[in-house]
């Protein structure tokens, strides 16, 4: 079964140890007991409110966090991250070419020629014209600077992306266009996505299965179709009549 499996998550438990001025340390779990897994080729949806735990099971399952109990496999190699912000994780000092080419330079296997091969092939891929590698990140729209965003993330050539609330601070129409482009990047490479919104509208587009969580809670999961048209959970039910 592992091998139609990109990640498992199993019953993690994860939190923040705290310590006030003239306080002992604190221990305050985040994570409860989750558990899921993403397969080869879905877009699996997490969907839930700010602060229900989102943000620290990716940093968990980016190795940045270890979990208190249970245990995360990878069955590839670790994912990359597409961010909400892409004008944040991009160095504003530098040009879209040097940003592009610097995975590959630290990867260091590749000379001058072939990283700039490869720059140029991934620059068509996110469909960006080639006049933007002159470009600082500034010069650019949100949705031009998303798709650099994204091309950084696929340079190293990962299986699986973690998509952070990749289309919340684009327009619809732009929105649409990135989450047209993602799918057709699954295709093209073969990836897999875990994709982070609070979005329920956007979720429904894009993703094949759904992850409800509340509170660090998984509180509902299953095929996106089924969940959004018999809800199982209260707070499902509350999620998608508040998108509606």
């Amino acid at each position: 079964m592992s091998g139609d499996l990109i990640l498992s998550v199993q019953q993690v438990t994860c939190g923040y140890h705290t310590r006030g001025l003239f306080q002992k340390k604190e221990y305050r779990p985040i994570l409860h007991d989750v558990t899921f897994d993403v397969r080869h080729g879905e877009i699996l949806g997490l969907v839930g409110e700010s602060g229900s735990g989102k943000t620290t099971l990716s940093r968990a399952i980016l190795g940045m966090l270890r979990p208190d109990a249970g245990q995360i496999v990878h069955y590839t190699k670790r994912p990359q991250m597409v961010f909400q912000d892409p004008y944040s994780s991009l160095n504003p000092a530098y040009s879209v070419e040097w940003i592009l080419e610097e995975p590959l330079r630290i990867y260091g296997k590749y000379d001058a020629a072939e990283r700039r091969r490869r720059v140029r092939e991934m620059l068509e891929r996110v469909e960006l014209p080639v006049e933007c590698l002159d470009a600082r990140p500034s010069e650019l729209s949100g949705g031009q600077r998303q798709r650099v965003s994204i091309a950084v993330a696929l340079l190293q050539r990962p299986r699986f992306l973690i998509a952070d609330e990749p289309v919340s601070a684009l327009d619809v129409t732009i929105q649409a266009q990135i989450l047209k482009l993602l799918k057709t990047l699954r295709s093209e490479l073969d990836l897999s996505y875990l994709f982070i919104s609070h979005d329920l509208n956007v979720v429904y587009q894009i993703c094949d299965r759904v992850l409800v969580m509340k509170q660090g809670r998984i509180v509902e999961q299953g095929d996106v179709e089924a969940v959004y048209a018999h809800p199982q959970a209260e707070y499902t039910r509350q999620l998608l009549a508040a998108a509606e």
